[in-house]
């Protein structure tokens, strides 16, 4: 048994179960390199930002320093990882890259039907997420925006219909995060979708401009979240109430997974402008707001990422914050799952990955394919003049009256001021005990764009994990990963049957020899963001997997032994 020192509180220690500790990269050989090669894919998209109510001109770079996103499908089928981004300025397109499988990818939003979405009076793109909710074998996508939601219905692998109407869905939500999930276990995906600013807000059309936050650390005034059962035959539902949800934290994401392990998946939320919050699922019947470790700590949580942190066979919570030397410091936060045994989450961010600056999209992902998590971090808010910062202005409102800062029209204007603007994104290494350290610029990660969105995808199906980054008003950048060494791997392709057929909420722990970890194939995870439905394992030298175990959403179990290793495995749920 190891123990793992929780920062805390004093004294307390947080007991691990199994798994090795350390991994034989370092800060000086962290085993992988990750290449930008977005211009050789054939990736040109610039992400432009909205523009609103000239009554918020003063600090509309705030409030408009959102909308950059990239969620990754495969939409025809072809076995290869496609891409699609959002863009938030009317009249700029969406843009969904279809991948040709030989490296570079075509632009095919226009003729899909998934182009142009950002309109006035339907709203601007925020995000998307996708999942197959009619189990058709083909894989659907919300775009939820400033605005209406869309559904698009994919009719044959190529083009997409507009079907939110007939879906129950034409609800106007100031929205930046929505998620798939099963959450009755009916084999049919229900949508979760949260709210940031309030609902009867039209920032194109203000009545008013008492828009913002009403506190820092416990603002309940942004819109309120909503969830959507699906009936089947394409018609959802509206069951917040019911089910106990309808929180009104300004939340910017949301995941879901089975953290309690009773079989049933919760949702997970990262709240600006107050604490992080858990929904535990009751079999069903209704969602419970747990007290999980989280309440004390009031911070700005920009993304929440799940995965196993320690080689446990649990999926902990990666929480990005906000921080800037001289004036905040708003650690990130690195939960620890304990609650199967202990009803809660510890907090044992050590002091390298507590501080990324202004964080904001981040994954879990095993890039040297050593069987240990990495983690990649977006960040930077605005970059403008160099010479002009924002930030003893944005001190002076967090130190007024709630009454002040809750209206826009009080705050100091942005000019062309940087606030927290040009950080570079952060790699941390994951060397167990010993911490994490950050390799970005080894394995040449140089960039300094207003990160946003991060997703994680094998984009040339050879086992490697590929990260593909949307920034702020800005050209999104494709990071192709390298690992440097002969470490073997293995994926997984889920296809549901008693299950939804996307296989959303899936768990698979996968054991190689001392190597013991678990993933999760999501809905929506990160910020703005969706991975590879694949999921992905690094091995280390292991040369096979001693057993897969896959928790299917159905309640399922699936018992896998002596898997070939290097290669991807599509598994059918068995039972239908």
């Amino acid at each position: 048994m190891i123990a793992v020192p929780f920062f805390g509180a004093i004294g307390l220690a947080i007991r691990l179960d199994r798994g090795p500790m350390r991994s034989a990269a370092d800060a000086v050989r962290p085993g992988f390199t990750l290449n930008d090669e977005t211009a050789a894919a054939g990736i040109h998209f610039v992400h432009h930002r909205a523009e609103f109510d000239p009554k918020i001109r003063n600090v509309e770079p705030h409030v408009a320093a959102l909308g950059a996103s990239v969620s990754v499908a495969d939409f025809d089928g072809d076995g290869w990882p496609d891409l699609y981004f959002t863009n938030s300025h009317f009249g700029q397109p969406n843009a969904l890259y279809h991948n040709r499988g030989d490296g570079t990818f075509e632009e095919v939003a226009a003729s899909a039907g998934l182009a142009d979405l950002n309109r006035p009076g339907e709203g601007v793109s925020m995000g998307s997420v996708w999942g197959d909710f009619d189990n058709d074998g083909r894989e659907d996508v919300l775009v939820y925006r400033y605005g209406y939601l869309a559904l698009f219905k994919n009719m044959d692998g190529r083009h997409f219909k507009d079907v939110t109407e007939e879906a129950g869905l034409r609800r106007w939500v100031n929205c930046n995060s929505a998620i798939w999930f099963d959450y009755d276990r009916d084999g049919l995906l229900d949508l979760y979708v949260t709210a940031y600013f309030r609902d009867d807000i039209d920032l194109w059309h203000l009545k008013n401009t008492r828009i913002m936050h009403n506190s820092f650390e416990f603002a309940t005034n942004g819109g309120k979240h909503m969830l959507f059962h699906n009936l089947g035959g394409g018609k959802f539902e509206d069951v917040t109430e019911r089910m106990g949800l309808g929180s009104t934290r300004w939340t910017l994401a949301a995941a879901s997974a089975d953290f309690n392990e009773d079989g049933w998946p919760d949702l997970y939320l990262a709240n600006d402008y107050g604490p992080e919050e858990v929904f535990l699922n009751d079999h069903g019947r209704r969602f419970v707001r747990a007290t999980a470790g989280l309440e004390s700590e009031s911070k700005s949580g920009m993304a929440v990422a799940l995965g196993d942190a320690y080689n446990r066979g649990r999926l902990d919570a990666f929480v990005t914050n906000i921080s800037e030397r001289g004036y905040l410091f708003q650690n990130n936060n690195l939960r620890l799952n304990q609650m199967p045994d202990e009803h809660r989450f510890h907090n044992v961010a050590d002091a390298t990955v507590a501080n990324a600056g202004w964080a904001w999209g981040a994954q879990f992902g095993d890039f040297n394919n050593d069987g240990f998590n990495e983690l990649f971090v977006a960040n930077g808010f605005i970059s403008a003049d160099k010479n002009k910062s924002y930030w003893y202005a944005m001190s002076k409102i967090a130190g007024a009256t709630g009454q002040l800062f809750e209206d826009a029209a009080t705050w100091p204007a942005f000019g062309d001021a940087s606030l927290s603007g040009y950080e570079r994104a952060r790699v941390f290494l994951n060397r167990g005990l010993s911490g994490w350290v950050d390799v970005a610029s080894a394995v040449h990660v140089t960039d300094s764009y207003d990160g946003r969105a991060v997703a994680l995808a094998d984009l040339s199906n050879r086992g490697s994990v590929d990260v593909i980054v949307a920034n702020q008003n800005q050209r999104a950048v494709l990071y192709r990963d390298y690992p440097d060494s002969a470490n073997h791997w293995v994926a997984f392709h889920l296809v549901g049957t008693r299950s939804n057929r996307s296989a959303i909420g899936a768990e698979i722990v996968v054991e190689a020899g001392d190597i013991r970890q678990r993933r999760v194939i999501d809905g929506g995870m990160g910020f703005a963001s969706q991975n590879d439905r694949r999921l992905h394992f690094g091995l280390g030298s292991h040369e096979w997997v001693d057993r897969a175990v896959i928790h299917w959403p159905s309640g399922t179990q699936q018992v896998l032994r002596h898997l070939a290793v290097d290669r991807f495995h599509t598994i059918t749920e068995p039972g239908r």
